[in-house]
């Protein structure tokens, strides 16, 4: 890290000179050992993150707390730690020497590292990605010590196979929850999502979009593989399965909605779609036949982190809620 003379408080802070001779102020001071441990493990994160918001989602606090407690240090040792610059410190030289003094005399009282439970969530691939994408990474976000495997799920036999602490899964509409191959609590419903054709906006005007599978004639079909098996999207299938030309098919759930995004293609997709990318548009009444699935979740009935998983779990209910215009 770079290391820079700090200017002179401008809040009229008075802070001691810094001592040059061979016994510093920290040599002399009483005061260090006063000083709670934790303030010194916040001190030393700070010093080693070089940032604010990096040492917060570190020490899983807030950022304005952690200013608070570090200016406390300072005016509990009378002397300016930090040369702060935004969320960006820079250690002062009262600051390199406390870092320094309290490595080489094995004072340094890092936090101890609490082992966190991991929390296995198992998702369905589109669910993941549309949905619960950006709020899993604020989580992540706020709390850089969360421990979480996410487990992607595109096909009934990955369901059946994994093993997770809550799992979001895709069935049809009008049956009954399958659930995991493990033993649950009971299933809860989450939404109930309609499948329809899209297309790129910039790809369709309004006057030429298909309103009939014979319309279909002139556009380039893509096709998720995982989606092929689903019996509940079957009409869609069956259309592509048909096409002698003009049809891709794809493994990965992001390289489909690129291809409609950027290649003209249509696709199928849950209707919500043009909530979560406004340049998508559904192509309503090009099928007769409606295709529908539900999304549900269930917790593991062997639950060993319980508190842990009630975050997830609430996250995953608020996520929904927030969204319900989506799906009604």
């Amino acid at each position: 890290m770079a290391l820079l003379e700090p200017a002179a408080p401008q809040d009229g802070t008075s802070y001691r000179p810094l001592s040059h001779g061979r016994e510093t102020w920290l040599a002399q001071a009483t005061t260090l050992a006063m000083v709670d441990p934790e303030v010194i493990g916040y001190f030393l994160t700070c010093a080693r993150c070089g940032c604010f918001m990096q040492a917060a989602r570190r020490l899983n606090i807030k950022a304005t707390l952690l200013r608070k407690r570090l200016a406390q240090l300072e005016e509990q040792l009378g002397h300016m730690l930090f040369s702060y610059q935004g969320n960006g410190i820079l250690l002062s030289r009262e600051g390199l020497q406390l870092q320094t003094h309290l490595v080489a005399q094995a004072h340094e009282r890092r936090l101890p590292v609490i082992e966190q439970p991991l929390i296995r969530l198992a998702v369905a691939e589109s669910i993941l990605h549309d949905i619960l994408g950006r709020d899993l990474t604020a989580l992540l976000r706020r709390n850089a010590s969360v421990r979480l495997e996410i487990i992607s799920i595109d096909s009934e036999l990955s369901l059946q196979s994994v093993d997770a602490d809550v799992v979001l899964w895709l069935s049809a509409a009008d049956s009954s929850a399958p659930g995991p191959g493990f033993v649950t609590q009971p299933p809860r419903p989450l939404a109930c999502l309609n499948y329809l054709p899209h297309i790129a906006k910039r790809y369709s005007r309004l006057t030429t979009r298909p309103d009939s599978v014979d319309d279909l004639a002139d556009y380039m079909l893509v096709q998720w593989q995982p989606d092929q098996q689903v019996e509940a999207l079957q009409p869609w299938n069956t259309l592509v399965q048909e096409r002698l030309a003009a049809v891709v098919r794809v493994h990965a759930y992001s390289l489909m909605l690129e291809m409609i995004r950027c290649s003209a293609c249509i696709g199928l997709l849950p209707r919500y779609m043009s909530c979560f990318d406004r340049g998508l548009i559904a192509l309503p009444g090009l099928l007769a036949e409606s295709m529908q699935r539900r999304v549900w979740m269930a917790v593991n009935a062997d639950v060993r982190h319980p508190q842990e998983v009630e975050m997830i779990v609430e996250l995953i209910v608020s996520t929904f809620e927030g969204r319900r215009d989506w799906f009604d």
